[in-house]
């Protein structure tokens, strides 16, 4: 399947080639990018961003201003505002998990690698309504759907937050730029550059493609467990305790010994970070399935691939599936792919689809495919 390039112009980054716009803005600079999806139709409107907010298994929120006060609640809603009432916003998080559209629209940012994409939110707000002069930690492409939304963005030297309410606002707000975005426009905005939407219409909707950034002390620790995890296995199969024998005794029994002190310096020591336990980690916790993630088992497969190879048909990804893989390692949901990842299965990850070839690969991996298809992790398309 044909890609577009990386270096000719995208009208999705304002004319700007993806290397273009990594090298100049991304984690540098905003960019407002104006009809970025021109004659765009939303594919998820008012109605139904409101019946999201009723599910119990879609993770929403409702906040509203009140004077210089703030009022946030959890979802599920049973009720919401009326669409003209004002200074209401209801945050809908992970839409792309839940519909397969925007699912869609948030494969068109994959010039950005997987492991830093997160989710698609969607606000719906009236007149009014927004979350407040704040920031975030992580880069976001902020794409207006429906009505219009003001922005008003810049650098902030004070980043302090107001600790008088329920959400962070920031306490000095001084933007630098003010400016609306009708349907279709996108504003890109990096870390740490405070912003304020403010929706200027009723059934103002703002899609937010969102990009997550892990903490260093996120990373060591995602590490660690791992590392712990097979010096636990390792322990399990031959328990090794410590032991003092010959220890003289001692007049000072308050003071920690010696020997207790290297044991437990030399157990941290045994622990081996190399190259590959860090991949594995990092796959592992970057592939591993959203809270609310739930996969529909498939009932009875109208074809076993470890007896029929219908070549030509077409395996996808379902939205949910989150499948990556480097060096000799691949995992898939948060669970390793067992053996290294072949041609077919990079071409699975980076196209999120593969074309059945004439030629089946072998059993393991056939048998490997049919599991995925039973945990509803691929569909199957027939020639």
């Amino acid at each position: 399947m044909s890609q577009p390039s990386l270096d000719q112009p995208w009208v999705l980054l304002g004319g700007l080639s993806p290397n273009e716009f990594m090298q100049r803005y991304w984690q540098r600079q905003p960019l407002l990018i104006r009809q970025a999806l021109p004659d765009w139709q939303a594919p998820v409107g008012a109605e139904q961003v409101r019946r999201l907010a009723q599910d119990p298994d879609v993770e929403s929120r409702f906040m509203q201003r009140v004077g210089s006060d703030w009022h946030l609640d959890h979802g599920p809603f049973s009720r919401l505002p009326e669409r003209h009432e004002p200074d209401y916003t209801v945050l809908i998080q992970g839409v792309d998990l839940h519909i397969d559209s925007i699912a869609q629209l948030r494969d068109s940012f994959r010039f950005v690698a997987d492991a830093r994409l997160d989710d698609v939110m969607i606000s719906l707000a009236g007149p009014g309504g927004g979350v407040g002069p704040h920031f975030d930690s992580y880069d976001v492409f902020l794409l207006q759907a429906h009505g219009r939304r003001r922005w008003q963005y810049g650098r902030q030297h004070d980043l302090s937050l107001r600790d008088d309410l329920p959400v962070k606002i920031l306490r000095h707000f001084e933007p630098e730029h003010t400016v609306d975005l009708a349907p279709g426009d996108m504003l890109y905005l990096p870390p740490h550059i405070a912003h304020d939407g403010v929706a200027l219409d009723a059934d103002c909707l703002t899609y937010s493609i969102g990009f997550r950034a892990p903490t260093l002390r996120e990373l060591a620790s995602i590490t660690l467990e791992l590392a712990l995890e097979q010096l636990a296995e390792a322990d399990h199969a031959d328990p090794q305790r410590y032991t003092d024998a010959g220890e003289p005794a001692t007049r000072s029994p308050a003071q920690l010994p010696d020997r207790l002190l290297g044991a437990a310096q030399n157990a941290v020591e045994s622990l081996h970070f190399d190259r590959k336990l860090v991949t594995d980690a990092l796959g592992r916790w970057l592939t591993e399935p959203k809270a609310h993630v739930i996969f529909e088992q498939s009932a009875a497969a109208e074809v076993d691939l470890t007896e029929e190879w219908p070549s030509g048909g077409i395996l996808r990804l379902d939205r949910r599936t989150r499948l990556m893989y480097r060096d000799q390692l691949a995992w898939i949901n948060g669970e390793p792919v067992m053996g290294e990842p072949s041609p077919w299965l990079q071409q699975l990850a980076d196209h999120r689809q593969y074309v059945l070839p004439q030629q089946a690969p072998d059993a393991a991996a056939r048998e490997q495919l049919q599991d995925w298809l039973d945990a509803g992790w691929l569909t199957l398309e027939s020639p």
